[in-house]
């Protein structure tokens, strides 16, 4: 059945993401890219709206809802995310913040979405942050950008409330017509920042084409519509489960295609982040 093999082609894609956000940073300012990124998925998915014949209105409740959920996703996370690469955050660590969101969704599920958390959840929560610990090290300020990491967990909380912001509200309008609001309101948000706070520029370099090609056919239109399915179809915290399998996923693409190395404490930390991630997610036995 398709719908198994969603969570691979997610975690895949989703992955992917991460490479090939250095490509594109470091061709142009990271809010300015994804305005440019946004602007155009939002065109893309209008017109799909648009051919399929679905009503583009929306109640004003509705309509801002998705836009919130789009400046959450869009706007916050991958700003944070996108930040922290252009000033030199390895897109490996980046991944593997970020990718502590199962703990927290999990963490938060039973007080917002009545979803209960074992001890053995907890225990999961636990080991992850080790893992993390282990793979960030104690010496931040010398090897890591402090403002890199603080933009990292940023991104981490704000893809955390976004999930759970999302489950709350996802039958409220159809996927297409959602995603659409959602692009609109990461548009909007970059466009406020670039204004207010940066300097814009983009290089058109055949580099920088390629990887924003990635990112709005790949990852904006298929691996964040596959999310937003899942979202929706199951609970909050089986589908933050798959992203367990995202920091290693990224580090094996990183290698093959970044050329970045991971000493062996990284590895280690990886590796018990991933398995405090599977814990914290994976369902009790009955």
């Amino acid at each position: 059945m398709m719908i198994r093999v969603f969570p691979f082609i997610f975690i895949i894609l989703w992955s992917s993401a991460f490479v090939t956000t250095k490509p594109i940073t470091d061709n142009s300012d990271p809010f300015a890219a994804l305005a440019f990124r946004f602007f155009f998925v939002a065109l893309g998915f209008l017109i799909f709206v648009i051919y399929t014949k679905q009503k583009i209105v929306a109640s004003r409740k509705n309509l801002l809802q998705s836009i919130f959920s789009g400046v959450l996703f869009h706007g916050v996370y991958l700003g944070g995310v996108f930040y922290s690469v252009s000033i030199g955050m390895p897109t490996g660590i980046t991944a593997l913040i970020v990718t502590l969101q199962p703990i927290l969704t999990n963490a938060l599920a039973e007080k917002f979405l009545n979803e209960k958390v074992s001890f053995k959840q907890w225990i999961g929560i636990a080991l992850g942050f080790v893992g993390a610990t282990l793979v960030l090290g104690f010496d931040i300020g010398s090897k890591l950008p402090v403002i890199g990491v603080v933009s990292s967990f940023i991104a981490l909380l704000a893809i955390t409330s976004s999930t759970l912001w999302q489950k709350k509200i996802s039958n409220n309008l159809p996927l297409s017509v959602s995603n659409m609001y959602q692009a609109i309101g990461g548009c909007l948000f970059h466009i406020i920042i670039i204004f207010v706070f940066t300097d814009p520029y983009i290089n058109f370099t055949p580099t920088f084409l390629i990887a924003m090609s990635h990112q709005i056919l790949l990852v904006s239109f298929s691996a964040f519509t596959i999310l937003m399915f899942l979202i929706k179809k199951n609970s909050a915290s089986k589908t933050v489960s798959l992203f367990f399998l995202i920091p290693p996923t990224t580090a094996i693409i990183a290698w093959l295609f970044l050329g970045e190395i991971l000493n062996n404490l990284d590895i280690i930390g990886f590796a018990i982040a991933t398995l405090g991630v599977f814990i914290a997610t994976r369902k009790n036995e009955v």
